[in-house]
């Protein structure tokens, strides 16, 4: 069974629907990234899986367990974690600060959990003492997703991770999102990036104006006009 799924979601803002019906499911160890033209509804989407939204129709369901009327703050707990793409970390706190904030909504201790995580970002580790408003960019989003791995989430969604940072800090972020991955959690990454995000992604759905287009593998949709999609001048039909 899928780690997440999404069912049937239409979202946006008062009456005015964002996306409509879209579907998705996003599983342990693997990658799932969705792609678009500006104003697919990309991030309308993850806002609206990890409760910033209410979902007007559908359910989203973490290891079975229905989150669609859990209100934002508490859906951490219930295994389920998101990275925004900007005001991401707290700038005036330190890096060991910021994750203590991540763990707050954890039971008993976090300076394990704490340690495990900066043990595996070594940047941050060096910088721990450090305030947030200090760092790089890329630092400042790897900041945001050590804290979203406080509490040991099954999924985590990104929003944009790489985004205005140099080629090389990018290659970095994907190597850590990948060893995310392959820790056992489910990992779904919104990414303007397309070439990026195919290269890195197990699976990869396309959306445009509000709807999941069409979507597979990375090799499936690597061999798709994706130009022409963008500018719906495809009539590729929806998998």
């Amino acid at each position: 069974m899928p780690t997440m799924v999404a069912d049937n979601i239409s979202a946006g803002y008062g009456k005015n629907l964002i996306i409509r019906n879209i579907s998705l499911e996003v599983d342990a160890k693997k990658i799932t990234t969705i792609v678009g033209p500006n104003g697919a509804g990309k991030s309308t989407f993850a806002k609206t899986v990890v409760g910033l939204l209410k979902a007007q129709t559908g359910s989203i369901i973490v290891n079975g367990d229905d989150l669609t009327k859990v209100p934002a703050f508490k859906i951490p707990s219930r295994g389920l974690a998101y990275v925004p793409q900007v005001q991401n970390v707290f700038v005036s706190m330190t890096v060991q600060e910021n994750l203590e904030i991540g763990g707050f909504v954890t039971k008993g201790s976090t300076h394990e959990r704490m340690e495990e995580i900066l043990a595996t970002f070594k940047d941050l580790n060096k910088a721990r003492h450090k305030r947030a408003g200090f760092l790089s960019g890329g630092q400042q989003n790897m900041l945001a997703i050590a804290r979203a791995l406080m509490v040991n989430p099954s999924v985590i969604v990104l929003d944009e991770p790489t985004a205005g940072l140099s080629p090389a800090y990018t290659n970095v972020v994907w190597e850590e999102i990948a060893r995310i991955a392959e820790s056992g959690t489910a990992v779904l990454v919104v990414e303007q990036n397309v070439e990026r995000a195919i290269a890195h992604s197990d699976y990869v759905h396309v959306f445009v104006a509000g709807q999941n287009h069409v979507h597979g593998t990375r090799d499936e949709i690597g061999k798709l006009d994706l130009a022409s999609i963008f500018l719906g001048r495809s009539e590729v039909a929806r998998s």
